[in-house]
Parts: structure tokens; sequence; C-alpha cells
């Protein structure tokens, strides 16, 4: 019921819908420092108020939970969906060709920008479909709210903020996922280390070196500053960590250092099989040079040798493992510093729902401890899961087979979204199966069909569990 309706609707407000989601991947949303009243920075502070005005603008009851979450609701009845979508973004980071990534551009069928498809794009479906379903007048018993946060890419305390004054509705779903139903998410481990050692003067020696932006993107780019060692060998070891590694490396001579540059290819940490980890590949390089005995060199080969390029499983560190239910533990090394006393690195490992602390966390920590090394972490996040066969569930399923032609189905993930802790919480598209669409990497994009179908699917899901 209301198929064709909603079909119509969706279809006659594309250039509108694509140009909100324009609207919104203008605006560089990267979490920066606090500012007073602005809690995650000035970009992330007006996208919130930019979608705010918007779904006011089409008619909803809005609430502003002190620029951490904003919230849009259909009526005034009683609480029954809320669907749960992010502002913010991570870092643009380097290697777009399409387009830059703050300029959003349509192209082939495609929305390309950074926030296309992780979460802007999806956000403006679902209030795209709460417009459907206000303005055809489609009848209601229950009410449907699209909370709107600020902070999912770096550890979602808008969303705590939310919840510490809200009830959760009793179903929830985000559309920051991929189709069909995503309930179980994997548990999480973003592991946090350091290691000190005596400074050395003896050379050939590792100045520095700095790689990664967030812990939860493996690194497309790495660079270390090296000093006493001859462009000539740096060359030479070059080719041969590029034949074993896949990774570029480039050089950068300045008087008597020079600078290494290692390219790869950026991924979301929870897909580290996905990119080419130039930081991995870096110290591949770098532990192959004949760089003077030291505390720093000593500390730098246990970490090739913990995390070594190429290993996404967690194997050399112990920690391997797998289940039916939530797949294979998977670990990206994705930031470190050095310099010539102190390291700080983090990992960021997905872990299925038969990891724990013991199997995992203290098995690292006890690794990394025999290497000089000190994991800080005391505690990880636990999986979630949600009842495949729920009524909740099935209709979402049901409803995307009706639209697509496609078999529903419930999936694992290793991204955490913003329903990880909540009872009955589910992911719940926008991307469609076989779609890479590139989110954390350079030239995200966004299938704009698939956002036009989403939002159809998301109207029909509001129909049937709120009418």
């Amino acid at each position: 019921m209301y198929r064709e309706e909603i079909e119509r609707y969706i279809d006659s407000h594309r250039s509108e819908m694509i140009e909100d989601i324009c609207t919104l991947c203008r605006i560089n949303s990267e979490k920066t420092a606090y500012v007073e009243g602005k809690p995650f920075g000035e970009g992330n502070f007006a996208a919130l108020q930019t979608a705010l005005s918007m779904a006011e603008r089409y008619g909803f009851s809005i609430h502003n939970y002190d620029n951490y979450v904003g919230t849009a609701d259909l009526n005034d009845k009683e609480k029954q969906l809320d669907i749960l979508a992010h502002l913010d973004v991570v870092p643009a980071g380097e290697g777009w060709t399409v387009t830059e990534p703050y300029a959003p551009l349509e192209k082939d069928g495609r929305l390309y920008g950074r926030g296309t498809a992780d979460d802007k794009g999806p956000a403006v479906a679902a209030l795209y479909a709460m417009r459907a379903v206000k303005e055809l007048n489609i009848p209601l018993k229950k009410n449907v709210r699209l909370i709107l946060g600020t902070d999912e890419e770096c550890g979602s305390s808008d969303i705590a903020v939310y919840y510490d004054r809200e009830e959760e509705a009793p179903m929830t779903f985000s559309p920051d996922a991929s189709f069909p139903v995503t309930n179980t998410e994997k548990g999480r481990l973003p592991g946090q280390f350091s290691a000190s050692f005596q400074p050395s003067g003896e050379l050939p020696k590792l100045v520095s070196l700095e790689a990664g932006t967030k812990v939860n993107v493996v690194p497309g780019k790495a660079k270390a500053v090296l000093k006493g060692l001859t462009l000539e060998t740096l060359e030479t070891a070059a080719g041969a960590a590029e034949k074993e590694t896949g990774i570029q490396f480039c050089f950068e001579p300045d008087l008597d250092q020079i600078t290494v540059v290692a390219e790869g290819a950026g991924a979301h940490a929870s897909t580290p099989q996905e990119g080419k980890n130039a930081l991995t590949g870096l110290l591949a390089f770098l532990v192959q040079l004949p760089l003077a005995d030291c505390g720093q060199l000593t500390a730098l080969k246990a970490l090739a040798r913990l995390i070594p390029h190429g290993d996404t499983e967690g194997k050399a560190l112990g920690v391997a493992m797998a289940d039916e239910l939530s797949g294979a533990l998977t670990l990206a090394f994705s930031m470190l510093t050095v310099d010539e006393g102190h390291l700080e690195g983090m990992f960021d490992s997905r872990c299925p729902v038969c990891a724990n602390e013991d199997n995992v966390l203290k098995v690292i920590r006890e690794k990394m401890a025999a290497q000089g090394l000190e994991l800080t972490n005391q505690s990880m996040t636990p999986p979630h899961h949600v009842d495949g066969n729920s009524h909740f569930v099935k209709t979402l399923n049901r409803v995307y087979e009706e639209y697509t032609g496609l078999k529903g189905g419930c999936q694992a993930t290793g991204g955490g979204t913003y329903v990880h802790n909540l009872k009955n919480g589910v992911a719940f598209g926008a991307s469609f199966p076989g779609t890479d669409n590139r989110m954390h990497g350079a030239d995200e994009f966004a299938e704009i069909d698939q956002l036009l179908a989403s939002a159809k699917i998301f109207a029909q899901v509001i129909a049937d569990l709120c009418g």
C-alpha cells in the first residue's frame, strides 16, 4: 500500500533532494576543537544548523540538544521509530581526482564528495522519506523521529548526550551501512600503545615518523625523516620494498636529511584488507635499511613483527579468530608517531562475537609487553546483536525485497554505528550490495538511484511500522 504514491513523490523531488545533499556536503564538518556552544567545532555546528533549518522548512518539529544532536519529529504521537544518522565526516584526506572533497559533483549517475555516502546523503534520504509520508498524508498512529548527530566518526559522544536525556524508541535503524539489515556489529578494540627509549646520536638514523589521521581510517600516506643515508641507498631499498608491499615511495632531500613519503590507499578500518596501508608499508621499508642499532630501531622492528604489512587479521599478535555469526577479526594499524625518544601508536580491531577481553585484549597486551610496548587499554567494546526473526527486522527485509527485487536477510559488520548500544537497533542501508562507495577514502560517492531507492524504502518502512 502507498508504493506508487511514494515512488512518484520521491522521483518528482529528485533534483531538490540532491541539492539538499550538496548543501550539506559543501560544509566541512570534520571534528575540530571545542568552541563555546559548538562542542565539535564550527563545521559540525554549521552542518547541524543547516540540516535542522531544512527539516523545519519542510514542516517538521525540530529540537536542538545543545548542538550535540538535533531531531525532527514527523508528529506528536507516541514514540515508535527512530532513524539515527550523522552529519560529521572523517578528514578529507588526499588523492581526490573527480572533484574536491567539499565541492560535491554529480557525474555519471553518482554524487561525489565527502559525506555523500557517509552519512549526509542517507540522512537527507531519510528526511525526504518523512517528507513523502507527511505530504502524501499517509495516516500514522505513532511517531518517527530523525536524529542527526555530529560526532559519530570520533566516538559517538554526541549520541550519549542524547540518550542521557531521552529513552530509545521501541525500534531504531541507522542508514549508515549497506542493505539489507545489519543486525550484528562486531566488538571493537581501538588499541593505544607507547614505548620510550634512549635517544641515539649514531648515524644513520630515523629522525621522526608520522602516519595516520584517525584511528578508524587505514592511512593512505605516511612519512619519515631520515639522516645519514644517501638517496641512492634509499631508492635501491625502495625498489625492493615496492615489489614486496605494493606501496610507492618518493624522496624529498633537504640539506643533511631526506623525507620519505609512502603512498598506498586509504580504507575504513573495519575493512583494512580493502586498502593499502602506507604505515605498515613504511615500517617494512624502514626496518630493511642499514640504520644504527638503538632502542628506537628495536621498537620499530618489534612493531613490524607484531603488525606486519598485509596482516589484517591479527595473526602475528595471536588473536586471529572468526565465527559464523560475525565473521573474522580484523585489525588495522592506523596511527603512529615516532621521535628520537618515544613512540605512540594506535590500531583498530573489530572483534567477532566469539571475542572477549581474555582472548583479545589480554593476549595483545602480553605480546606487546614482551616487546617493550605498553598497551594502555583496560577494556573493549562488546559486540551487538538483534534477533533477525523479530517483527521489526522482518518488516525491514520485506520492504527492501518488495522495492528492489533483491534478496533480504541479515548480515554482520565490523563498522560500528550509532545503534551499537541500543537494545533494538540495526543498521539499514543506504548503500546497496556490491557497491563500494569509497567511504573514508578519496572520491567518496553515492549512487543517486540508490539514494532515491533508499528514500522510497524508508518511507514505506515508516508507513508500515508507524501506521
